[in-house]
């Protein structure tokens, strides 16, 4: 359950409120993936978010759910059950990080609380390099002042600013059209010291 609640907490930026009344109903598996519906009481419009096939996340939570017993009868994804008796009591995410984060031996153990899903996923996004935008609809933020503050503090980004203060390092785009032929297009094309090239490639038949 642990493993469960913490690969959708982290991949949608997850509330411990969303997660205690995550629904079966909410998730669809499509085979490569789940499609998850996080319900919006108020706006009605739920916050959609998709975990992809890495490494056996999806395989955890299909055990996960193949586990359930069948005399279960609510909807509910976490649950306690003692003695077949069944314990709707509200599930502890907001201490769960800080109990997995004292198993690793990390330290300031105090300060993994469940708020610390929604913080990591905005995270990781901000240092793959995805924008302010993209970070805010994710989490499901109305406004950019808390997503700015993942992507000011992101070490890639600050890595990107360092490297053009102190190394001086610029990026420039260089549009080229060249009319080229089968036969050629090999020797009418030539980078060097090149990185983070596109190419786009029109063909006039």
């Amino acid at each position: 359950m642990i493993k469960v609640g913490l690969i959708l907490g982290i991949a949608g930026a997850c509330r411990t409120d969303e997660l205690v009344n995550l629904t079966v109903d909410d998730i669809e598996d499509v085979g490569s993936s789940l499609i998850v519906k996080i319900p919006n009481t108020k706006t009605k419009i739920p916050r959609i978010f998709v975990v992809t096939d890495v490494g056996n996340m999806l395989e955890l939570f299909r055990k996960y759910l193949s586990l359930r017993p069948p005399h279960v009868k609510h909807k509910r994804l976490f649950f306690v059950l003692q003695s077949r008796k069944i314990q709707l009591a509200r599930i502890p995410w907001e201490k769960i990080p800080s109990v997995v984060a004292s198993y690793l031996k990390l330290p300031d153990v105090a300060c993994y609380t469940g708020h610390c899903l929604r913080r990591s996923s905005a995270t990781l996004l901000a240092d793959a390099g995805v924008d302010i935008t993209t970070i805010k609809r994710h989490a499901g933020w109305k406004s950019t002042t808390v997503a700015e503050v993942y992507f000011e503090n992101s070490i890639e980004n600050k890595t990107k600013i360092a490297n053009k203060v102190l190394v001086g390092t610029t990026t420039s785009a260089i549009t080229k059209t060249v009319n080229v032929s089968e036969s050629n297009i090999l020797s009418n094309i030539n980078f060097e010291n090149c990185t983070n090239v596109t190419f786009n490639l029109n063909v006039n038949k």
